[in-house]
């Protein structure tokens, strides 16, 4: 049986979860994850992970938040102006929204802190920061 490699696509059934045990995603009830390994499609720590596996193979993954998706970056947080946001939104620490950059592009973002005069918005990803956990196992390889 052939072993994963650089190049591969590999598919796999997976459950992430967080330093406390919590589950913050699983393929289960759905398709295995399709990537190509080395590519950089998913986080690094899960990345190298897998060359050497076969099908069938089964692994367990500690992925500490450099290997995963960063460090938590406090620039990625903005204070704007309470009276920028329109009277039918949330102003509740943790409500996500959507904020349009000024090339135009939509990127999500979350309430960290309201103030009198100001709403403190985050962009960092929602795993920024965390160690993760990785159960997976490889369904099939296309070489």
């Amino acid at each position: 049986m052939a072993e994963v490699k650089a190049g591969d696509i590999v598919h796999i059934h997976y459950k992430g979860t967080l330093n406390d045990g919590s589950i913050f995603d699983s393929s289960e009830g759905r398709d295995p994850l399709s990537f190509t390994v080395g590519s950089g499609q998913i986080i690094p720590g899960l990345d190298k992970a897998l060359p050497g596996m076969q099908v069938g193979d089964e692994k367990t993954v500690n992925i500490p938040a450099e290997e995963a998706y960063g460090p938590v970056n406090p620039a990625a947080k903005q204070p704007v102006p309470r009276d920028q946001f329109p009277d039918n939104i949330p102003l509740e620490v943790g409500t996500q929204l959507q904020v349009q950059t000024q090339n135009g592009q939509t990127m999500p973002v979350v309430i960290d802190t309201v103030e009198d005069d100001q709403v403190v918005l985050d962009a960092n990803h929602p795993l920024a920061g965390k160690d993760l956990t990785f159960e997976f196992s490889v369904v099939s390889v296309d070489s």
